[in-house]
């Protein structure tokens, strides 16, 4: 683990690494079988009366796009409302919905930050039939809202927002952040700022971090509006840099996620993406930023590292239609 000081040191030879990265995430991917879905029609066979009627609701319910840091979206806590086959099947929908080099790691933080019940304390929804073209499911808990539908949601990535947390040795991290399943993307992201001249980090580097809750991923609907630095404004290995930046947000997620959200944002215009960062919180005053955004019309991912890492994303189609968020 590289202090914050060596990392600065290098950041700008680390930039000049990013120029060379491998093509754009959605040039390489691999689709693979929707292994979620199927599991989770097998789920939504299995429950009982008494679990359906807790945990079904028609696809339309408001509380299908409802999204928090720390909240469960039904009250019954899986480990002890389903069965020992229905929490095996919810754990390998929840495996299945992120890519086979990190699933290990992104179900090992939601154990840690979920304390004594690990997994089993995570709550679920199903919303509409499986394989009907209108049914999403959703998992939540501690730092964790996920989705999977199938695509029913149409223009949105992932099914809608999601969120992804950790706070991996105390609830006040330190400024190395040791152990965060996440926080190698701030540190990308950072090497980034250290490629920008003077006058680009005077318009990446912002005073105020947005406030920590789902206003953060409203999407907006014009560019021009949008603080922080431009991709437009960056020279060709700075926006490698960024696509760089993307890659490392999305390596969490399945191959299927990955595409749709690259495709949903070069579809918005990638030179129409915004980074910024933000000096308030900057836990060892140091400039190494903890707090930034990633933001376009129609999409936002803001990672925000103090007191510990907490990440909303919202990605839509452009010509999709609008919703509230």
């Amino acid at each position: 683990m590289i202090d914050r000081r060596s990392f600065l040191r290098n950041s700008v030879l680390s930039g000049a690494a990013i120029a060379t990265s491998p093509p754009f995430i959605a040039e390489a991917a691999k689709v693979e079988p929707a292994a979620s879905e199927t599991l989770v029609k097998t789920l939504y066979k299995s429950l009982n009366e008494t679990q359906r009627e807790a945990l079904v609701f028609p696809f339309n319910h408001g509380l299908r796009t409802k999204i928090s840091n720390n909240w469960h979206i039904t009250e019954q806590r899986i480990g002890s409302f389903l069965d020992k086959d229905q929490n095996a099947m919810v754990r390998e929908i929840f495996l299945k919905a992120h890519s086979e080099e990190y699933s290990d790691q992104v179900i090992g933080q939601v154990e840690h930050d979920s304390g004594n019940r690990g997994f089993g304390d995570s709550s679920i929804a199903i919303f509409g039939e499986p394989n009907t073209g209108e049914f999403q499911f959703v998992l939540t808990g501690r730092h964790c809202t996920r989705r999977v539908d199938g695509d029913s949601v149409k223009g949105k990535a992932f099914g809608g927002p999601i969120f992804y947390g950790h706070a991996a040795e105390s609830f006040n991290e330190g400024p190395e952040h040791e152990g965060n399943a996440y926080w190698y993307q701030a540190k990308r992201a950072n090497q980034v700022y250290q490629m920008l001249d003077g006058k680009q980090r005077e318009a990446a580097l912002l005073s105020k971090s947005p406030d920590d809750n789902a206003a953060a991923i409203r999407l907006k609907k014009n560019a021009e509006t949008l603080p922080g630095l431009s991709v437009s404004d960056m020279t060709s290995d700075q926006v490698n840099g960024v696509k760089q930046v993307l890659e490392d947000l999305l390596m969490p997620f399945r191959n299927e996620d990955r595409n749709e959200s690259i495709k949903l944002i070069e579809k918005a215009g990638f030179d129409d993406l915004h980074l910024s960062f933000y000096n308030d919180e900057d836990i060892a005053q140091d400039g190494v930023w903890d707090n930034w955004k990633l933001e376009g019309p129609h999409m936002v991912w803001y990672f925000r590292g103090n007191p510990h890492v907490h990440t909303w994303v919202h990605i839509a189609d452009p010509d999709a239609p609008r919703d509230p968020r």
